[in-house]
């Protein structure tokens, strides 16, 4: 049987992106984007929920992101579903689904972000154990 693995979401990012490099110098950014669904319940009232999702960009499409983007824009994402444990303490493991972006389009005009900070040295290759790679608190 066939496996297929792909996402679309189209979210505003709940924060500015954040960019670190590999021990090889690879670049990844992680982006927080708030993807908001709307719907109807049995009553007929309009009810609304928001899904977070984590996405990381690797490569040069990760610095661009970085420099335009910033908390608020709206973008849409194409990638895949991945699945990690990461350690949250005492030898305790959790498991944690992201997606790991293919692509990402800006949905409205961009300008280059003035001020970027320091990129954190604490990123792994892909392909490396991402295990080590701790989940931030949100």
């Amino acid at each position: 049987m066939p496996n297929l693995n792909k996402v679309f979401l189209m979210g505003n990012l709940t924060k500015d992106p954040e960019l670190r490099f590999t021990p090889q110098g690879s670049p990844v950014a992680t982006l927080r984007i708030a993807v908001n669904r709307v719907f109807r319940n049995k009553e007929g009232e309009r009810k609304e929920e928001v899904c977070y999702v984590n996405v990381q960009v690797w490569g040069r499409q990760a610095e661009t992101c970085t420099q335009y983007l910033t908390k608020g824009k709206p973008v849409f994402v194409e990638g895949r579903l991945r699945n990690r444990n990461i350690e949250v303490g005492e030898g305790r493991t959790r498991s944690i689904v992201e997606v790991v972006a293919d692509r990402v389009q800006f949905l409205e005009r961009i300008t280059p972000v003035t001020s970027v900070t320091e990129p954190e040295p604490d990123a792994v290759e892909e392909d490396e154990s991402l295990d080590e790679l701790e989940e931030e608190e949100f």
